[in-house]
């Protein structure tokens, strides 16, 4: 037991206030644990009350930190834990942060997921599978997340995805035809994208012949000065094999051969 003989505001904290018991510092305290204990100068307290005022207070620390981590974004209620656990706030203490956020407004998963779904489409490139994904990885279960992603028609999906299929064809313009789908097609589907969605946007991305022989004429070239020392037939067989394994037209790999040769 002690009498509170000062209560000083901290110097860099105005929202904390420093506690002395007979003349000696014994505590700090929140602001809002100051009032809540009504606090002041001359009063008496017992190590029970002192417990108690300790508890109170790792509580508020607690929703402040909170606080101030979800005043940059909106926040799962498990980023939310993480980050009390990662800024040391007793585990004892956390139950009741999150009770106490949660009926203030600050938490609520649905509307969580609900935004970050939204954004996602918005902002990214990402299909339903990886957003999926990412919403269990912050702790939103998977009846909320199923029911949410639906928002995510699959008329977007597909105009979104075909939208990535053609950047990549263009990424990867001097491989065959063949190849450019395959990779273009792989990489849509590491998005999020199901096979159905990817076979849809493929369909809108016309052939471009043009193109095509652009392209197997600059690997022709390539080949060709790693056998063109060959003699005539080898030389041949061996450009043919190298340009079919990229996935070159036979026909045309004839045409491109020729056109080198008459060079």
């Amino acid at each position: 037991m002690g009498v509170i003989t000062k209560i000083t505001v901290q110097q860099k904290r105005v929202d904390r206030y420093n506690i002395e018991i007979d003349g000696e510092y014994a505590f700090s305290a929140d602001e809002a644990v100051l009032i809540e204990f009504n606090l002041k100068k001359g009063q008496t307290i017992t190590e029970e009350e002192r417990s108690e005022i300790g508890v109170r207070d790792n509580v508020q620390r607690g929703i402040n930190t909170a606080i101030n981590f979800l005043s940059v974004r909106m926040r799962s209620e498990k980023e939310v834990r993480n980050y009390l656990k990662k800024k040391e706030i007793e585990l004892e203490a956390q139950d009741e942060i999150m009770e106490r956020l949660g009926s203030m407004g600050y938490l609520n998963d649905e509307q969580f997921a609900d935004a970050y779904i939204k954004t996602q489409i918005q902002t990214t490139e990402k299909g339903p599978a990886v957003i999926l994904r990412e919403l269990k990885e912050k702790g939103i279960d998977d009846y909320t997340a199923a029911s949410l992603i639906e928002q995510f028609t699959e008329e977007e999906q597909i105009e979104k995805a075909a939208d990535l299929f053609q950047k990549q064809l263009k990424k990867y313009k001097r491989d065959s035809a063949f190849l450019q789908q395959k990779k273009a097609e792989q990489h849509v589907l590491t998005k999020g994208y199901s096979a159905a969605v990817m076979k849809k946007a493929a369909i809108k991305a016309e052939p471009d012949a043009e193109a095509e022989m652009e392209a197997l004429m600059h690997q022709a070239e390539k080949a060709h000065r790693r056998y063109q020392s060959f003699e005539k037939r080898e030389y041949r067989q061996k450009m043919k094999a190298a340009l079919y394994r990229k996935g070159f037209d036979l026909s045309d790999i004839d045409r491109a051969i020729d056109r080198l040769s008459e060079e």
